[in-house]
């Protein structure tokens, strides 16, 4: 027998609208930015879609220069200058945390915007790691106007807080 999935955190297509979703939270449902390209089953590295499927929430990055540590029961780290995460398939570290520079193609974690001081890595295409099918699957704080991610989920400030202090090992993100 199966026992159901209390910790899952579901986000689904808003109605008319690909590159929006909708995130249910203890506090409500809230608006949530999706990849531009909306939701694909069949996600492949930089095509600007939100992977649909469930995917362990594996830890919390953070700017501790712009906010403080936030209060969770995941993994927490703090974003020093040199991380970047490799996503560039013909590498052996792609799909990973990583220093930087590389040689190889991989984005900065340290921005000058405010997109990553509070960052939710995703297990996304990470165990196993298959090249080309995508990385950096990240729940960040999302733009003014929620405009659409790279492929990411991008939430509000107060939204995002409140996801990461809900959460315990094992929770999930559904990408619906």
């Amino acid at each position: 027998m199966r026992v159901k999935q209390t910790n899952d955190i579901v986000v689904r297509r808003a109605p008319g609208s690909p590159r929006e979703g909708r995130l249910a939270l203890a506090h409500g449902v809230r608006r949530a930015a999706l990849g531009r390209a909306g939701t694909a089953a069949l996600k492949r590295e930089g095509d600007c879609a939100t992977p649909l499927g469930r995917f362990l929430m594996r830890q919390v990055l953070y700017r501790a220069d712009r906010v403080a540590r936030p209060r969770t029961r995941l993994p927490v780290r703090a974003i020093r200058d040199n991380d970047g995460w490799c996503d560039d398939p013909a590498d052996r570290n792609y799909n990973r945390l990583i220093q930087l520079p590389s040689r190889r193609s991989a984005e900065g974690l340290k921005r000058a915007d405010h997109l990553y001081d509070v960052v939710l890595a995703l297990g996304y295409n990470d165990r196993p790691r298959v090249k080309g099918r995508g990385s950096a699957i990240f729940v960040h704080l999302a733009r003014p106007g929620y405009s659409p991610t790279e492929g990411c989920i991008g939430l509000s400030r107060r939204d995002l807080s409140a996801l990461i202090r809900q959460l315990r090992p094992g929770s999930k993100v559904v990408v619906m």
